[in-house]
């Protein structure tokens, strides 16, 4: 009966405390695009409990996770406080076409408080970076963000929490490259975007002195690149646009001492897309005098020179150079590194999540965007138990009939096993255990059963650490958010095959919308779902729809058009502003 007392007095205090209000506190690095949300063990158990109280929410992020779980967000639960070390959200893709001028930094950003001062319930922004995350005092550790020290310093404060979320992206790998801090320029920031223009201006610039020898001058107009990626082809093109079509009308007595080189360490530049996309891309910049060089490694980076290994004969070769951009992929922050130390990740790369987003080894945690990645869990660790689900009888044999009530619970909680069935043509999961029985017989085993999905797991891969699948997890932790008190008491996600009942929600899936990767020219190429291969003039306006459909407001949209028009009619801007 004691339970029941329990019960009544708790329900009581709920209601005599409704003005209990939760916080939500967004937290972000410069580079915005994880999330991350720790919470109490029985932070979401209260619905179910009928005590009323508001969740306490912390929420790191105002890069694309983090931007897109705060849009999405409707539940008026929660008390919102933003924390960030800048005060905007930044449309990254476009971050190249801030480099040559094509479209202004400030076109692309979105002040956050524009975005906070939309939402139905209260938001506050602090300007400042979290440094340190203790989960076992659930406090968050933070500094103000007076970069320029002229306000008195840095003011340091801590913050409590009860659910943190985090969107701390990730930064530039120079995979420990001698140099490459010192010397070269980055692509994750507007404000890279913008010491980057400035750098070219530079060039141009120190070129045209009557002082300079030759030799330097042709040093100075060679401007690399480091990484075949879509970050490093795309900085290409618009630098050869921006060369060609606008500062040779300007500078005409160097023009001629312009040099590209692209250096990518792989075998061919653009290597997540289509060979035929790679193909036609790396000869259109042979074409445009791009020189791209592949099997290229750099070893070093100084201040005049780069030095580069070439993988095929291990030759060592020094580059001169005036300018170079490194854009080699992203690596985990210190922040993120010391947090996974304390909840036993330390020997990861980045923080591991379940399908749900938790982070692994810490209980009411949540991970999203560059700073994690999901850790699909292999259907060859659950096969017994799948087994037994389907066994209702225990006789240790099962006809397809048995199946029937599992099949569904099982594509859902292992995509893999889908994608398996889509590689070998196989339309149903009945077609799956035929191919592995061998016979005509109707009853499966549990051998046959491990036989049918041995190869099943082999299918999984890491999702890629993209803008398109941060602001789809961000949405996916949003709309779980809006639904707690509803799939609390009836939870909507796939059987439990460890347990009794279902999950809560259905996991997280990523959609692939297709991916885009400008030439320069006016010419882009596109791979699209269902194997569509689009490449020239045509899908140079799908890229500019597309884009600017993506662009977080419509004051973003009305800027960023209009830039392009700007463009169009009177060119790029080279004043070294």
């Amino acid at each position: 009966m004691r339970g029941y007392y329990t019960f009544f007095e708790r329900a009581l205090r709920a209601f005599n405390d409704h003005s209990t209000v939760s916080k939500l506190l967004v937290i972000s690095s410069v580079s915005g695009g994880g999330l991350l949300a720790f919470s109490d063990a029985n932070a979401f158990q209260s619905y179910a409990e009928g005590d009323g109280k508001k969740k306490k929410v912390v929420v790191l992020g105002t890069g694309w996770a983090g931007v897109s779980f705060l849009k999405n967000l409707k539940s008026s639960s929660y008390d919102v406080q933003i924390v960030s070390p800048r005060n905007y959200f930044a449309f990254t893709p476009l971050l190249p076409s801030v480099t040559n001028g094509t479209v202004e930094g400030r076109s692309i950003v979105e002040p956050i408080r524009n975005i906070a001062k939309k939402k139905p319930f209260g938001v506050e922004f602090k300007e400042a970076e979290c440094y340190k995350i203790d989960p076992a005092q659930k406090k968050i550790y933070c500094r103000s963000t007076d970069q320029g020290n002229t306000l008195g310093g840095n003011e340091e404060f801590t913050m409590d929490y009860d659910v943190l979320i985090v969107a701390m992206g990730a930064k530039s790998n120079t995979f420990n490259t001698p140099g490459v801090e010192e010397h070269a320029h980055f692509l994750k920031e507007i404000e890279d975007a913008q010491n980057i223009r400035r750098s070219i201006i530079d060039c141009y610039e120190r070129a045209s002195l009557p002082s300079i020898s030759e030799e330097e001058r042709k040093r100075i107009m060679h401007f690399v690149v480091v990484g075949g990626g879509p970050t490093g082809v795309e900085y290409a093109a618009e630098l050869h646009d921006f060369a060609h079509d606008d500062l040779a009308k300007l500078y005409p007595s160097i023009k001629d001492y312009l040099r590209i080189t692209l250096l990518e360490a792989g075998d061919h530049i653009l290597n997540m897309f289509d060979s035929r996309i790679t193909k036609f891309a790396t000869e259109k910049f042979v074409r445009d005098g791009i020189d791209v060089k592949t099997g290229s490694m750099v070893v070093k980076v100084s201040d005049k020179h780069i030095s580069t290994k070439e993988i095929k004969t291990g030759q060592t070769v020094s580059i001169p150079y005036g300018m170079v951009l490194w854009s080699t992929g992203i690596a985990t922050r210190p922040v993120i590194m010391d947090f996974m130390k304390q909840i036993g990740q330390g020997n990861r790369r980045v923080l591991a999540t379940d399908e749900w987003l938790r982070v692994e080894g810490c209980d009411g945690v949540y991970a999203l965007g560059d700073c994690a990645t999901i850790n699909q869990r292999k259907v060859m660790e659950d096969i017994a138990v799948i087994f037994s689900k389907a066994d209702k009888n225990n006789s240790g044999t099962l006809d397809l009939k048995d199946f029937k009530d599992v099949v569904d619970h099982i594509s859902e909680r292992y995509p893999q096993v889908q994608i398996y069935m889509e590689k070998k043509k196989l339309k149903t999961f009945d077609a799956l255990l035929k191919s592995a029985q061998g016979n005509d017989s109707k009853q499966i085993d549990i051998e046959t059963f491990k036989n049918a999905l041995h190869e099943v797991d082999s299918q999984m891969k890491n999702l890629p650490a993209t803008a398109q699948v941060a602001a789809q997890q961000g949405e996916y932790l949003a709309n779980c958010f809006n639904r707690m008190e509803q799939c609390e008491k009836y939870p909507e996600g796939p059987m439990r095959f460890r347990g009794i009942g279902r999950h809560r929600f259905h996991p997280f899936r990523y959609k692939h919308f297709g991916q885009f990767a400008p030439l320069g020219g006016e010419q882009t190429a596109a791979q699209l779902p269902g194997d569509w291969i689009s490449v020239g003039y045509s899908t140079q306006w799908l890229w500019y729809a597309v884009y600017t459909s993506k662009l977080v407001s419509w004051r973003t949209r009305v800027l960023v058009v209009s830039d392009w028009l700007r463009r169009s009619i009177f060119g790029r801007d080279s004043s070294r502003i």
